[in-house]
This record gives structure tokens, sequence and C-alpha cells, in this order.
């Protein structure tokens, strides 16, 4: 319950990810204020609805490009937990200029408003395309949590501490391969990118419990990674659609075959502990102690979703799918 009787703002909050963890702060942690600051005012009111106009909520409309907005939004806040982002791969590529303002300029401007409003922790919410980057939207989401753990430096006589989470595909959120295998699945023909491609999984709940988890331990400049399940995406095509034809159309441009979430490069200045690997900055900001306990990882170490040491069966696939 450490989150009780504080005031927290979610960016992105009417999002797949912003409802869940709406839920579940709501539910378990009985915050003062869950502030929901987002840009579409019929997405509050659906989730206005959704919760029963709960006292605690609050609806913000704003844009995290709106730097004046933000630091309204954020006055007596203790939590910001920034989740807004363009994070559609092809919608980046065609609107570059728009992914670059949102997602880079944004969290600046979330940055800005956190330390000279006073806010005491602040986690981002990022994701295995940043790591060796391949399409504009990885790009930005990498300079995104380079912009966040340096942040630290900015703090001064500030409390502000700044964090980053890191996972893979969220099971079912919106823009996933799993509602258009489902759409597909009406044709009778499931399109396939390629058939060795791997990816990790994670469901919603997944997602946000572990955003809770990290808040708690952050001591700031750290980049939190789960250990999750990787997937093979014919077996996900085999649950929602037994028997359908699999036409394989190519890697769509800026995808990749495997994803990675943790680099050897960030190995050398990593531990792992018994559910995560916590990546701590190569120049701490501060002499205070960070994430206890954990063991370094070996030279050379990767985590990526092909050589992963934990696969999903076609069992467990049909079960969150059905659950999401």
């Amino acid at each position: 319950m450490f989150l009780s009787e504080k005031v927290i703002l979610l960016t992105g909050g009417t999002g797949s990810f912003g409802q869940k963890f709406t839920e579940i702060v709501l539910r378990e942690q009985n915050p003062k204020t869950l502030r929901i600051f987002s840009r579409g005012e019929l997405l509050q009111y659906q989730m206005r609805l959704k919760f029963n106009d709960d006292e605690r909520l609050r609806f913000f409309i704003g844009d995290v490009r709106d730097r004046e907005r933000l630091y309204r939004a954020m006055n007596g806040v203790d939590v910001v937990v920034h989740a807004a982002a363009l994070k559609q791969v092809p919608t980046a590529e065609y609107n570059p200029i728009e992914a670059v303002r949102t997602n880079i300029d944004g969290a600046i401007n979330v940055i800005d408003a956190s330390i000279d409003n006073g806010v005491q922790k602040i986690i981002a919410i990022s994701t295995d395309k940043a790591v060796h980057p391949v399409n504009l939207y990885g790009a930005t989401k990498l300079v995104m949590e380079r912009l966040f753990i340096q942040a630290n430096v900015y703090t001064g006589a500030h409390k502000s501490r700044f964090s980053c989470v890191r996972y893979g595909n969220v099971v079912g959120s919106r823009g996933s391969v799993v509602p258009l295998f489902k759409e597909q699945k009406k044709n009778g023909i499931i399109t396939i990118t390629d058939e060795n491609m791997t990816r990790f999984w994670i469901t919603l709940e997944q997602g946000v419990r572990f955003v809770l988890d990290c808040i708690g331990r952050m001591h700031g400049g750290e980049v939190f990674v789960p250990k999750i399940p990787s997937m093979k995406i014919t077996d996900l095509a085999d649950v929602i659609a037994p028997g359908a034809e699999k036409r394989t159309v190519g890697i769509r441009p800026g995808e990749k075959l495997h994803e990675v979430l943790l680099t050897e490069e960030e190995a050398r200045h990593a531990r792992e502990l018994n559910s995560f690997f916590v990546i701590e900055p190569e120049h701490p900001f501060w002499s205070a102690a960070h994430i206890r306990g954990g063991r370094p990882l070996s030279e050379g170490f990767r985590y990526t979703s092909d050589s992963n040491s934990r696969w999903l069966t076609k069992k467990e696939l049909a079960q969150m799918v059905k659950e999401c």
C-alpha cells in the first residue's frame, strides 16, 4: 500500500495500460487521487463511467506536447507514471515528426514539469523495440529512456527520481496481433510475417504489477526488465485460428525477426534478481545504495526472445488470449 494517500499522475491514462493500472491501483492501493492525463475526451468519459465516477479519479484533458498543461496537472503530485506515446510502428514510420514530438519532446516536458513541481518518483514505460532499434518508434523510445535516466543529473536540490521499465509485447493491447488474428479468423486466412518470428509476451496485469513493484523499489537511474516468456508467432496463430490457412507475407519495414530486452553492453552494468533484471546507471548520480541483492550477469549475456529459457506452450497461450 505504498501509494496509499499519494497523488498519482498517469499520462496516457485512457490507454490499455492506463485502464488496467487504474483498476488495480484503485482496488489495492487506495491513492488520495489518481489523475488521468490524456487527449481523448470520449475515452475519458467512457473511463469515468467504467469506474462509476470514483471520487479518487480526476480527468485532465491534455497532451504531453503541451508543457504548460503538464505543469498545471503535476501541481501537488507525488508519483508520475509516464505511459503516453505514439506506439504503432507503421504510424511512427509515416508520421515521423509527430512521433518525435510526442515520444521525445513529450518526455522532456514530463521531466521538466516533474522536477519543477517536486514530484518524488517518476517512472516511464519503455519497450523491447528501444533495444538496438530498427524503426523510428524504437528509436524514439530509446531516446526517451536515455532522457529519463539522465534526467537524474538535473534534479539538484529537488528529490525527484527517474527510472524506466522495459518489457515486451502486451497480450491483447490495442494494436496487438491478437485482435488482428481474431478478425482474420473470420476469413480463414491468417497472415504471418515470418514463420520463425518470436516475441516476448506479457499480460496487461503482469505489466502493471511489475511497474508498481518497480515504483516501490526504485532509487533513480535504473531500467527494470522483467523475466517474461517468449512465444512463437505460429503457435499463436494455431491457438487463435486452428485449421486456418497461414499465408506468409514477409516482415514489414522496421520489424525484427526476434526482440531483445537486454544487450551485452547493458549486461556489464546489470544484475539478475529472482523475477527481473535491473540495469543500473553507468555513472551513479548519488552515493545512495541502489537495488540490493542479485548477481552480476556473465560476460556476453543477452536476453532475447529466441534464446529465452522460458517458452509459452499453446495451452498457456490459449489461456492468456482467453483472459485478455
